[in-house]
């Protein structure tokens, strides 16, 4: 176990953390930044950090995914599976941001560790956007099946993008790169924290209007896709612009 002396403070978790937004950097990365310094304590490998969101992530949405349909029927209040979901959601989003400040921190990153870490995150993405889409569908029954295709898959292109930023030599910068405040609450839509937040708060009070949250996270995710083709597209043309 390491000594007290080789303990990082909790302001150098912090500092190394990869952003996720404004939301995620005043919440999920300083809560992450705890449970790191818990972790290092502790003698705890980055990657049981990962397994723990995994664990985690999987048991909320899998939770919100089986109890949609009794939700809707009225037999389950909303109100319960909402509470667990909005707390679940940033609980466990608060260890994926611990097992990279923990790896970091502490130079014990490593391949396996990376890989693992996107695995995890690419199951968890699938199992929230199944508990999403079966509240959605539950609480519409008329919802297009189409609206649920192009909701998933537009949402995987955050997951995507960010596979791409990592890495020494990154194949996709930030289109707007400035962090000014403006621009970062702009940026909101694209902070996962603040994403889990929202879909847990509509959960808790008003499931029946989930279909919106689809239907504007289909749009901007669509449109950054679109964008992001254009920009990379130009970059590939037009290198020396």
């Amino acid at each position: 176990m390491p000594s007290p002396s080789d303990q990082p403070r909790l302001t150098d978790y912090y500092a190394v953390n990869k952003g996720g937004g404004l939301f995620s950097e005043a919440t999920g990365q300083w809560i992450g930044a705890v449970v790191s310094a818990t972790a290092h304590r502790l003698g705890l490998a980055p990657t049981v950090l990962t397994l723990v969101n995994l664990v985690l992530g999987l048991a909320v949405s899998v939770t919100v995914t089986v109890l949609a349909q009794p939700v809707a029927d009225g037999r389950v209040p909303a109100w319960a599976v909402g509470l667990f979901a909005l707390v679940g959601w940033q609980v466990a989003y608060a260890f994926d941001c611990a097992d990279g400040m923990l790896a970091r921190a502490t130079g014990q990153t490593s391949n396996a560790g990376a890989r693992t870490d996107i695995l995890t995150d690419a199951a968890l993405t699938i199992a929230l956007l199944t508990a999403l889409s079966t509240v959605t569908v539950a609480q519409r029954p008329d919802t297009p099946v189409w609206l649920v295709v192009v909701f998933a898959g537009t949402w995987m292109v955050a997951l995507v993008t960010s596979v791409l930023q990592s890495g020494e030599h990154p194949a996709h910068a930030s289109m707007v790169p400035s962090r000014s405040l403006p621009v970062r609450v702009v940026k909101l839509v694209r902070d996962p924290g603040a994403l889990f937040f929202v879909a847990g708060v509509i959960l808790l009070l008003a499931p029946a209007a989930m279909i919106w949250f689809v239907v504007a996270l289909t749009v901007i995710n669509g449109g950054f896709l679109l964008a992001s083709i254009a920009v990379a597209a130009r970059n590939a043309l037009f290198p020396s612009r």
